[in-house]
């Protein structure tokens, strides 16, 4: 795997793991290093490889084994790389996206991985946090999780962007990704494929209600899931140094940036793969 033996060290007690010895430049040309990397992520919902050093192209080489890449048109790209979206903040132009979410929930097939590369980094601050969903729905009332079983959710991409959508041009700008991906009902409660987890998929940057309740009845129950879900106990914090990979399940974590540093410079490099329908 690259670099000699893997080491692997738990990151909290509920989700992710620091992983050493392995190169995620290896997966465009190994198997074994493919299927090791997810089946990592997908037993501890994140896990972070330290000391990575890939080209563009080796990067997305990697994410292909994977699955298909997932575009996302709001965000600007590399020259000649296509599926590396470039979240970056400035002192000019800072960061938006300051609430917990999962990636992309408002796509019909949001996606299962998230790999982020960090690229530049502030000083200090901009630490990225995640959340086990799936522990969070395990903890919950037996008659609770029977209920939510039941119930389904609306996400939307315009709930998610409106503060882009807000600035000048910012309709124009988007209108080709609104159209593209118009509101979505997924299931509440999602069943990961592979494992047969289940766990909370709602997030308060892209659900706009629960399917069949009334605006206060959803509202309510919402704000008991976001509460609940940021339990101390469900959360791992990242401090992130150069050369870091985050890899990520989105079907049982959400996440979050720590928008601590402005205005200093933060540069990161994702690259998003296309799930399938949430069951």
């Amino acid at each position: 795997m690259g670099r000699g033996s893997m080491q692997i060290k738990k990151a909290a007690g509920a989700i992710g793991v620091e992983v050493h010895g392995i190169d995620i430049a290896d997966m465009a040309s190994s198997d074994q290093v493919t299927a090791t990397v997810r089946e990592l992520v997908t037993r501890h919902g994140v896990a972070f490889f330290r000391e990575q050093t890939l080209s563009m192209p080796e990067y997305a080489a990697s994410a292909r084994q994977l699955g298909d890449i997932l575009p996302h048109e709001a965000y600007s790209t590399v020259d000649n790389e296509a599926a590396v979206q470039i979240l970056e903040s400035t002192a000019e132009k800072p960061s938006k996206i300051e609430v917990w979410h999962s990636d992309m929930t408002f796509s019909a097939t949001p996606p299962h991985f998230t790999m982020l590369y960090a690229d530049v980094l502030p000083e200090f601050g901009g630490d990225t946090m995640w959340a086990s969903s799936s522990a969070a729905f395990e903890a919950l009332s037996k008659r609770m999780r029977d209920w939510l079983l039941t119930l389904r959710a609306t996400h939307d991409f315009r709930h998610g962007f409106q503060e882009s959508l807000a600035e000048p041009g910012g309709a124009e700008r988007l209108a080709p990704a609104i159209a593209a991906n118009p509101p979505v009902s997924h299931p509440l409660i999602r069943t990961h494929p592979e494992t047969g987890a289940k766990a909370i998929f709602v997030n308060p940057l892209f659900t706009t209600g629960i399917d069949g309740l009334r605006r206060h009845e959803s509202d309510a129950l919402l704000a008991m899931l976001y509460d609940h879900m940021l339990t101390a106990e469900f959360t791992v914090r990242l401090q992130w140094r150069k050369g870091t990979i985050a890899m990520w399940d989105n079907r049982v974590t959400w996440h979050k940036p720590v928008n601590d540093y402005f205005p200093q410079h933060r540069r990161m490099l994702r690259i998003t793969i296309r799930g399938d329908k949430p069951v």
